[in-house]
C-alpha cells in the first residue's frame, strides 16, 4: 500500500513538474520590487528604455562579486549609451551585508536586498528547485526579457564576452524593436 501511496506521489509531482519550469524568454519583465539599503524602493519598471542586466546575487559569493565588478566595468562603458545594471542580493542577512558588498567590491550601480521566495518566483524557480548564483536576466528597452541564466547556470552565459554581446546587441535595437534572438535555454536542477 505504501509503494502504490510513493508511486503516485511521484506521478504527481511529474506532472506539475513542467508547470514549475523557468518559463522561456522572450516574454514580459513582470513588476519587481527591489528594496534599497536606504529604505527607498526601485520599481524595475523605471528602468524601462534602457538595457538592463537584473542580476540576482549573493554577497557572499565570490562569483557574484567578480559579476559585479565586471558589471560595474561595463556600466562605466556602455552606461552613457543605455545600458544600466541593477543587483538585487538575496542571501541570507543581504540587507545588513549590501553596505559592506557596495563599498568593498567598488559596485556602481544600484543594489538592493529582497527575500528569497519573491526572487525565486520572478525567476520562476521553485523553491524545491536547486540553484546557482549569480541568476542573470538581460531585459531589452520595450521590458522583454530576452536571456536569463539557466537555475544551473552556463558558463558562456556567466562570462563578460556573452554581456558584452548583449549590451551591444540590444543597444542597437530601437525601443520599440521586436525580441527575436539571444534567447537563452534554460536548465532545471543542480547545487544551492
Amino acid at each position: 500500500m505504501l509503494r502504490k501511496a510513493t508511486l503516485a506521489a511521484a506521478a504527481a509531482l511529474l506532472t506539475i513538474a513542467p508547470a514549475l519550469a523557468i518559463p522561456p524568454v522572450p516574454r514580459p519583465a513582470g513588476e519587481f520590487v527591489i528594496p534599497m539599503p536606504d529604505g527607498t524602493q526601485k520599481l524595475l519598471s523605471s528602468f524601462r528604455g534602457k538595457v538592463v542586466c537584473l542580476a540576482f546575487v549573493y554577497t557572499t559569493c565570490p562569483h557574484c562579486q567578480h559579476a559585479s565588478q565586471v558589471l560595474t566595468k561595463l556600466y562605466q562603458e556602455y552606461g552613457s549609451r543605455g545600458f544600466q545594471p541593477v543587483a538585487v542580493a538575496f542571501n541570507p542577512m543581504a540587507k545588513m551585508l549590501v553596505p559592506e558588498f557596495v563599498s568593498t567590491y567598488h559596485v556602481g550601480f544600484p543594489v538592493g536586498a529582497a527575500d528569497q521566495d519573491p526572487v525565486l518566483s520572478f525567476l520562476g524557480i521553485s523553491m524545491m528547485e536547486r540553484y546557482v548564483v549569480p541568476q542573470l536576466l538581460w531585459i531589452d528597452k520595450k521590458g522583454q526579457i530576452r536571456s536569463q541564466t539557466p537555475s544551473m547556470g552556463d558558463e558562456k552565459m556567466l562570462g563578460e564576452d556573452y554581456w558584452r554581446q548583449m549590451i551591444e546587441s540590444l543597444l542597437k535595437e530601437p525601443a520599440g524593436a521586436g525580441a527575436t534572438h539571444h534567447t537563452a535555454h534554460h536548465a532545471s536542477g543542480g547545487a544551492r
